[in-house]
């Protein structure tokens, strides 16, 4: 009987040694990242619908590194892909999390920003940030649970402590960046990040490539702000919202520009010849469907957002 005991004790000692030694299940892997520039980092999300596959890592998330300590942009739809990005910035320097920049307020963006709580970063953010996550977070949580489900645990929204009115530079350490605010466009809450050092833009979603771009604010003000992008200098990289880093900036605004340009002028004609808005819906830019991912879902949700806006010019 005492041998059995002992056997059956070591056995014990065995699996719980074992069970000691296996990652947590709770613990999310790093995400894989590309190095756009030296020190700046960005991983890139998949091209996912929120109706279809969500599953909370769908945009460009990322981190510039300076001697001081780390600006990290963007971290993901949930708290679990924030932990993912906390992991892949530990494997790259174990330098102090000093920023947290939200591009803007949509979902997709900033719930990641719960993991980054234990690090005491500054979180920043657009002068209009605070607000519109306020008005938004009731209906945004629920969003989160329902689509994700258990992934969406500890997720919450964490409210800048530092807004920007219309540009702000940051020193994180012989490097500095150039937090730039616009007015109402994509969003009203869009703001681009600039590594002056590399030349690196982080545009949020001021600019979609591959994806079709998804309109949250005003088009004509989107359009503005593709213009007033156009006239920077000096831009080596652009890290887009949506899609893959580019070294043709101009090029990646010129195709979004003409999606929008032409969005806009079939849904004035649809009005001016008295078509409904569902029947707009079904032809307004279609031929640019071929040149763009996940067209037909986001398009119509385009022309739904300014049909009824264009009615009143």
């Amino acid at each position: 009987m005492a041998r059995r005991l002992i056997h059956y004790f070591t056995l014990l000692l065995c699996i719980a040694s074992a069970l000691w030694m296996l990652p947590a299940d709770s613990a999310p892997a790093a995400l894989p990242m590309q190095q756009v520039a030296l020190g700046v980092y960005m991983h890139q999300g998949a091209h996912l619908d929120l109706d279809e596959g969500y599953q909370g890592d769908i945009s460009n998330l990322g981190f510039v590194i300076g001697t001081k300590g780390v600006a990290v942009i963007d971290t993901g739809g949930s708290k679990r892909v924030g932990e993912a990005l906390l992991a892949s910035i530990r494997k790259v320097t174990n330098l102090p999390i000093l920023y947290v920049i939200n591009t803007h307020i949509h979902p997709d963006h900033i719930f990641g920003n719960a993991a980054f709580k234990q690090e005491y970063p500054v979180f920043i953010g657009h002068a209009k940030l605070a607000n519109a996550m306020a008005l938004r977070s009731d209906a945004y949580l629920r969003q989160g649970h329902k689509l994700l489900g258990a992934q969406f645990s500890g997720s919450e929204i964490v409210q800048p402590t530092q807004l920007v009115e219309s540009t702000q530079e940051l020193d994180i350490g012989e490097r500095r960046l150039l937090l730039t605010a616009y007015p109402n466009a994509h969003t009203n809450t869009d703001l681009t990040v600039l590594d002056e050092q590399t030349g690196t833009l982080w545009t949020g979603d001021l600019l979609f490539i591959e994806r079709t771009p998804s309109i949250d604010g005003d088009i004509k003000g989107w359009l503005s702000a593709i213009a007033k992008l156009q006239q920077l200098q000096g831009i080596h990289h652009a890290v887009p919202g949506h899609g893959p880093v580019t070294q043709d900036f101009q090029g990646a605004l010129d195709n979004q520009s003409r999606y929008l340009k032409l969005l806009l002028h079939d849904v004035r004609e649809a009005i001016k010849q008295g078509r409904s808005m569902e029947q707009t819906m079904d032809s307004a830019a279609s031929s640019e469907a071929a040149r763009w991912q996940l067209f037909n879902a986001v398009n119509r949700r385009n022309v739904n957002l300014i049909y009824p806006v264009l009615e009143w010019e």
